[in-house]
């Protein structure tokens, strides 16, 4: 396995950072910029151009990760080519006729074979409800095969996202990267470092994503209350307190994010599902508890053997660790040690497997680490 991570600027110009694959045998590019970047016609262009074989899968992102620097001004690119496993793409786009589980299935369809192992997957953020998206997969996909990725960002505008397979990126757009072969090792992390307080609310009245009532209360005059004078600073300030999530019989609690409120219903709109019956408890956590938690995610992934480090983390935890961004990479970085190339990027949502069944999960506040090797004979 051989991996070529570099960057490429606004004005076309490349700079490698680290690997000595040849870009001309690369047969899989993930591209990762901002969505202004990405969307410029020359840039596609030039990735073309550099990598004439390989499938590019380009995602707008919240900051893109360059080993341990987070770069937001240049595309990063990270290059590879496997010696004995294969790779093969399918992607689909959201239309107002189409259920999102049938443009899963088509997908799983599409990527079905009997050596399949992993599916990447990128998604659009905005449009695209991830618990939906994950469970699809989880139904769809094999026993055995696994899946991880993320939903795409936006910075912090929360405009638009996009996602593209050898084409320019578009919104409602989904990618997945099917990877094949007995060679193939997958080691898998998620943790978040939040620490829930406060008594456990019962989800009373709810549709999809949208919460409407808490123990039979408004659910958003219940978070107010909970956060008192940080009430004011809503919605931006729901990315510092989010929910841990727990449903009946399952052993995980996940986390979810506040998206927007709704002032007039006295409802909250979250990144994921939030199911009638299952609790919540408000989390808050401190820098070093997120650090920690992207160290905890990397100890549960790394793998003596591992070529790709492949990080997905919350676009919340980056504004909650201010100038520290760079210290849970840094974290991550250490888990695996100076060998393996590190990419990936800040999301609108996570996906990883959790726990022991190996199910992909929609998580939100967290970071998600997948590690991927070859064995070679």
């Amino acid at each position: 396995m051989q991996i070529l991570q570099s960057l490429l600027s606004p004005l076309g110009v490349w700079r490698d950072l680290s690997g000595q694959l040849d870009p001309r045998q690369a047969s899989l590019v993930l591209v990762f910029g901002l969505r202004k970047l990405l969307a410029q016609p020359s840039s596609l262009a030039a990735l073309r151009a550099r990598f004439p074989s390989a499938r590019l899968v380009l995602t707008s992102t919240a900051g893109n990760f360059a080993d341990v620097q987070i770069e937001d001004a240049d595309l990063v690119c990270t290059a590879v080519h496997f010696s004995r496993a294969t790779v093969r793409t399918s992607v689909a786009r959201l239309a107002p006729a189409v259920e999102l589980k049938d443009l899963c299935r088509g997908i799983a369809t599409e990527l079905a074979g009997p050596d399949l192992r992993h599916v990447l997957v990128f998604s659009d953020g905005g449009l695209v409800n991830g618990t939906v998206l994950s469970e699809s997969f989880n139904t769809c996909l094999p026993t055995g095969v696994t899946l991880s990725g993320g939903l795409a960002g936006d910075g912090t505008d929360f405009a638009q996202t996009t996602v593209g397979l050898d084409a320019a990126p578009a919104p409602g757009c989904i990618v997945a990267v099917g990877l094949y072969g007995a060679s193939l090792q997958i080691g898998f992390g998620s943790a978040g470092g939040w620490s829930s307080f406060g008594p456990a609310r019962l989800i009373t009245a709810a549709k999809d994503n949208v919460l409407h009532q808490l123990d039979n209360q408004a659910a958003l005059e219940v978070y107010k209350n909970y956060l008192g004078t940080e009430a004011a600073a809503l919605p931006a300030a729901a990315l510092r307190f989010p929910l841990c999530l727990q449903e009946p019989g399952e052993g995980n609690s996940i986390v979810r994010t506040i998206l927007s409120i709704d002032e007039t219903a006295g409802t909250m709109t979250f990144a994921g599902n939030m199911p009638v019956g299952a609790t919540v408890r408000l989390m808050r956590a401190s820098q070093e508890e997120l650090i920690s938690g992207a160290e905890d995610a990397a100890r549960s992934a790394a793998a003596q053997a591992t070529s790709l480090i492949f990080c997905v983390s919350c676009v919340g935890r980056r504004i909650v660790l201010g100038h520290r961004t760079e210290e849970e990479l840094e974290g991550v970085r250490a888990a695996f040690g100076p060998g393996p190339v590190l990419t990936g990027f800040y999301s609108y949502g996570e996906l990883a497997p959790s726990g022991h069944s190996g199910s992909c999960q929609l998580h939100n506040q967290t970071m998600t680490v997948t590690s991927i090797s070859e064995q070679v004979a």
